[in-house]
């Protein structure tokens, strides 16, 4: 009997038994399902995460420095008491650093915090993250404008009230209207805004459009940023990721000879950057990339058991079919063949369905939550090759004792 034959007839007895057909390969599908759901979030996740979130963070090819990790990951009291000691980063360091950089690149500082922003006459928009940065802000991010133009080196080191506006305070205070040219009230200061950003939609659920950036200098510096003169954040971008370790290296030189720090003295700040900092992300995704998919493969066996007591029942069902077959002709190996092609063709059928079904399940949670999904070959690849292998596995036995069955014995069964 050759496969095809062989497959042909698998399928005609799923048709025939469609009820046991379908409890057969409830394990593979339930198994399957969650297995494809579980790797196509986390892949979406692990490429959410160094794509988006560490490049929004950080910018792509840069260096952070902060007093505080940016992204810390776990953390003890004992950090957190640690990191509050070290002393603030002004603006004059951030300047001294960019003068003695050799590394090539851009460097740029900012500090943020949330305020309302107001057209004069009414109109306001509440919680609107407000960042004080220097002119090389927007290029070490990427930002994107739709309008107008960023602020410039001079407006930058001469505090001039100009700013750039988010789409979402855009849209809250000027509903549709040309934005580039307006006036805006940021902590009762005026400003004169000079451009609005592209759409950069949400990160994990927050918008990224609800900002406004104005330079460091201008009146916000005191007003509604509490200390006058402070930075929370130094960006340095290089112009290769070739140059990043060279850049980091001398970053921390530069700061701990700036800060008078003794070589035997830890670092009293901190030096980011996206590929580093995403280490505990790594280590997370890794751990859950190798634990759940061996917890899903609980359910595939208990598949398997089903599988192979369904096909120990075909047996018994089919002992005259058998007896007849052999009578014919039919070898052990072609009964052998028959039913372990039977048996992975169920699984198959089962892993195809629960590639869907997972598919649908990574895609209905990426839809209702701000998990991002993203299916990859090589998962679908895996699920598939489970199932099969898992029917081959479990068709194994009642395939061998089919093909052992005496031809004359068989045709005496009722």
């Amino acid at each position: 009997m050759g496969i095809r034959e062989a497959v042909r007839i698998a399928l005609a007895n799923i048709r025939a038994n469609k009820l046991r057909a379908f409890f057969t390969v409830l394990g593979t599908v339930v198994g399957v399902t969650f297995l494809i759901a579980v790797i196509t979030l986390l892949k979406g996740m692990d490429a959410y995460m160094k794509e988006e979130f560490a490049g929004r963070i950080f910018g792509q090819n840069t260096v952070l420095v902060r007093r505080i990790p940016e992204l810390e990951g776990p953390s003890t009291e004992e950090d957190w008491r640690e990191w509050q000691r070290r002393p603030l980063f002004r603006q004059q360091d951030a300047e001294w650093l960019a003068a003695n950089m050799r590394t090539p690149g851009k460097l740029s500082y900012s500090f943020d915090q949330d305020a309302r922003v107001g057209d004069g006459r009414g109109r306001e928009v509440q919680g609107v993250n407000i960042i004080g940065a220097s002119e090389n802000f927007f290029a070490i991010r990427e930002l994107d404008f739709s309008a107008g133009r960023p602020f410039s080196r001079n407006e930058a080191q001469r505090g001039v009230p100009v700013i750039v506006l988010g789409q979402d305070v855009a849209a809250g205070l000027f509903e549709g209207r040309p934005v580039v040219g307006q006036t805006v009230r940021v902590g009762g200061f005026p400003y004169r805004v000079i451009g609005l950003l592209e759409k950069q939609g949400s990160l994990f659920g927050m918008s990224m459009d609800r900002m406004a950036i104005a330079p460091v200098k201008s009146p916000v510096n005191g007003g509604i940023f509490e200390n006058a003169g402070v930075v929370e954040d130094i960006s340095f971008k290089v112009d290769s990721p070739e140059l990043l370790p060279a850049a980091e290296s001398e970053m921390i030189g530069l700061l701990r000879t700036l800060r008078r720090q003794r070589p035997s003295e830890d670092n009293n700040f901190s030096v980011e950057t996206a590929k580093g900092s995403m280490g505990f992300w790594d280590k997370i995704s890794s751990f859950m990339l190798t634990v759940l998919p061996m917890l899903v493969s609980v359910s595939l066996l208990v598949g398997a058991v089903v599988i192979m007591n369904i096909m120990l029942v075909s047996v018994s069902e089919r002992t005259r079919e058998i007896g007849i077959r052999k009578s014919l002709g039919a070898r052990r190996r072609d009964i052998l063949l028959q039913f372990l092609i039977e048996s992975s063709t169920l699984s198959g059928v089962g892993a195809l369905v629960g590639i869907g079904l997972g598919i649908g399940l990574a895609s209905l949670v990426s839809a209702l939550s701000p998990l991002p999904a993203r299916v990859s070959g090589g998962s679908i690849g895996l699920a598939l090759g489970l199932g099969i292998g898992v029917g081959l596995a479990a068709g194994v036995y009642p395939a061998w004792r089919a093909s052992r069955l005496d031809p004359i014995v068989a045709l005496r069964a009722d």
